[in-house]
């Protein structure tokens, strides 16, 4: 489907609730699958991608009902699947689900193969199965991509040390380890997302800090328990970049989850002159968050930090966006990261941007955006959710209107975009 965006032509105001954290949500439908009695979740993302690792833990044996905004899942036994597990488009689904059934005792001798679709089938996998299988794991795939076929196994703890620094390995890894013999710690070469090890604890686990890396014995069992899902720090992003471009008045966004290993978005826009007013509040269990407001701002292209690279990872397609039209030139290295994202982000990005008139060099771990106007035009998302949200907002201070192809991708993180940007005053319009 296309999605035609129009240059704004009066200011972007109102109070904004992002929806809820797509990272947290995907983890809380798995430890509530793994634990024992009844985990409630309020605030959970209604989105393709977390749907898919729900109805798989729903084919795991798990109940799960919902009522009142509240998702109830009754967890602690499974049960084999009766056909495939698909996750969709969802890469976090399928890695830390992974690593969560490589030695489940309940589906010991079991056969269960974890699909896809197109995106997820060509994004690595071997990230994951090298540390699992040194625990025991017995894992297939297709050259280390999937469809991946499990036989869960008797597992031993390791000491593993990340070559590169993932959330999404770090969280499979651990996970594997509540089933594993001693313990299991995992060492990273720099930050990434500590989610799972904000949650682990809630559930009863109990972690270890195994300095410099975190760590979990096995054979622990997990405790069901109330949860609520703080907004979504990446998709709040898309807000905060549309307020940075069109809101003279200013656009408050409520409800924001604040983690320190997710702000590198916020620290890149500061850097850049963004605009920002940070009111932080009470914590959602361990997740800290607040209010954000921002306005318009007269934004200015830096060379970004490359500790700041994967504390914003998942935000860079919006910050290629504002560099586009900042003063100055935007240089970002360290990112290659983003070519093995739902789409190989580095390469579309840059060529989208060109489609729309900016100048830049494309690198191999990066770019050199040199800011200034921005044509109108048709663009290709090429099925990527963030990219077409980026091109979105862009479009707000295109000189014509934008029209973007495949942005019915947008649904899988965040199916209320269009309608959530539309209430500050965007016009936005489905042409088919």
């Amino acid at each position: 489907m296309r999605l035609r965006v129009a240059p704004a032509t009066a200011s972007l105001c109102g109070r904004y609730l992002p929806p809820g954290d797509k990272s947290i949500s995907h983890r809380l439908a798995i430890l509530g699958g793994l634990a024992d009695g009844e985990t409630q979740i309020s605030g959970f993302l209604d989105a393709a991608d977390t749907r898919a690792t729900l109805a798989a833990m729903a084919a795991l044996g798990v109940a799960i009902s919902e009522a009142n905004g509240v998702i109830t899942l009754v967890g602690g036994r499974l049960r084999p699947p009766a056909g495939p597990l698909d996750l969709g488009n969802s890469g976090t689904g399928m890695r830390l689900l992974c690593g969560a059934l490589a030695g489940h005792p309940d589906l010991r001798g079991a056969h269960i193969v974890l699909v896809g679709d197109e995106s997820l089938s060509c994004r690595p996998m071997a990230r994951i199965i090298g540390p699992l299988a040194e625990m025991g794991a017995r894992i297939d795939s297709r050259s280390g991509l999937a469809p991946l076929v499990l036989e869960p196994a008797s597992l031993k703890g390791i000491r593993y040390v990340m070559p590169v620094a993932s959330a999404q390995v770090k969280s499979a890894v651990l996970l594997a380890g509540l089933y594993a013999e001693a313990e299991t710690i995992v060492i990273e070469p720099g930050p990434s997302r500590d989610h799972s090890e904000r949650l682990l604890p809630a559930f009863g686990v109990e972690i270890i800090d195994g300095a410099p890396g975190i760590g979990l014995r096995g054979c622990q069992t997990l405790h069901g328990g109330r949860f609520h899902v703080p907004g979504d720090l990446s998709s709040a992003a898309f807000i905060l970049a549309a307020g940075l471009l069109a809101s003279e008045q200013g656009i408050v966004l409520d409800n924001v989850g604040l983690n320190p290993t997710r702000d590198g978005v916020l620290r890149i826009l500061s850097a850049m002159g963004a605009d920002l007013e940070l009111s932080p509040t009470e914590a959602i269990g361990a997740e800290p968050v607040g209010s954000i407001r921002v306005r318009k701002s007269d934004l200015v292209g830096i060379d970004i930090p490359g500790e700041w690279v994967p504390l914003a990872i998942d935000e860079f397609p919006i910050i290629m966006a504002l560099a586009a039209v900042a003063k100055g030139t935007t240089r970002i290295r360290g990112a290659s990261e983003l070519r093995v994202k739902e789409s190989d982000r580095l390469a579309v990005m840059c060529a989208q941007l060109k489609r729309l008139g900016v100048e830049l060099e494309e690198m191999p771990d990066g770019a050199i955006i040199h800011g200034g106007r921005v044509s109108g035009g048709r663009v290709d998302s090429a099925g990527d959710h963030r990219i077409a949200m980026s091109l979105a907002v862009l479009a707000l201070v295109a000189e014509d209107s934008v029209e973007i192809e495949q942005a019915e991708w947008i649904r899988t993180s965040y199916p209320g975009f269009v309608a959530d940007l539309s209430a500050l005053g965007a016009s936005l319009q489905w042409l088919d």
